[in-house]
């Protein structure tokens, strides 16, 4: 494992200056995935108005990115990804403490278009997703999270696999580094077909469902948290343990996630 202090030089050679400038000054820095915006950032002010402590720096990016940075020495106290194999890649490389994981959130994909988008698609069994998705993109793109590394691009991907659509529509995939840039993609009008968690296409208004994936279709989406093993920070724990509570919960599906660890309920 490189070192924080060695990561810091390599930081401003790849892109990572964001992160850098987040782990100056102390305090909590948690690598979140992108999707999870919005629910963290209400959390992280609250708790940091319950507390009186400063409130925790968040760095966003794809899951995968943030991954790769921890591999690479970043000075991150709780990374919380939207999949479980880049959890995994990161316990691999015993770079977590692993009794403070836990599986946290679930979520959904959909298909989105433009708020005034008249597409209409079918995503049930039987049906010739290839050329409904065709029709309905009118020679535009499908806008997606990369399909080869970035969880809900990969969940994306899983699921027009397994609908009998991918071969169909693989080369008229615009592929984002994120899925908040797939999603602003649609939002601006430059697709008019995207797919995004639930909870994204929530939060812009300036898209609508076309539909939800089935559940069968991908994975499970799952969202694990845990503390990075090198973590500094003394208010790491509690804040992990905030993550977990009563009402960090109703922030989280107030957004539209579900909440995997039951015991959130009574904490």
């Amino acid at each position: 494992m490189i070192a924080r202090r060695k990561w810091l030089g390599i930081a401003f050679g790849t892109a990572l200056v964001p992160a850098v400038a987040l782990a100056q000054g102390g305090g909590i820095l948690l690598f979140a995935a992108a999707s999870l915006k919005n629910a963290l950032d209400e959390i992280a002010t609250a708790w940091a108005g319950d507390t009186g402590k400063p409130p925790p720096k968040i760095s966003y990016a794809a899951s995968s990115a943030l991954a790769r940075q921890i591999e690479q020495g970043a000075p991150a106290d709780i990374f919380l990804s939207a999949d479980l194999d880049w959890m995994d890649y990161v316990a691999a490389r015993n770079l977590i403490q692993p009794e403070t994981r836990v599986n946290l959130l679930g979520n959904k994909i959909v298909l989105i278009g433009p708020r005034d988008s008249k597409a209409t698609v079918n995503l049930k069994a039987g049906v010739d997703l290839a050329k409904v998705l065709t029709n309905a993109l009118r020679g535009g793109r499908l806008a997606m999270a990369n399909v080869d590394a970035v969880p809900a691009g990969k969940y994306g991907k899983a699921a027009l696999e397994k609908l009998g659509a991918w071969n169909g529509v693989k080369d008229s995939v615009a592929q984002a580094e994120n899925v908040r840039a797939a999603l602003l993609l649609v939002a601006r009008g430059e697709a008019p077909l995207g797919i995004v968690y639930s909870t994204d296409a929530a939060t812009e208004p300036n898209v609508r469902v076309v539909a939800t994936f089935p559940e069968d279709s991908h994975l499970p989406i799952v969202y694990p948290v845990a503390r990075i093993h090198d973590s500094r920070s003394a208010d790491a724990k509690p804040f992990l343990d905030h993550l977990r509570s009563a009402k960090a919960r109703t922030v989280f599906e107030k957004q539209g996630f579900s909440v995997l660890l039951r015991s959130a309920a009574s904490t």
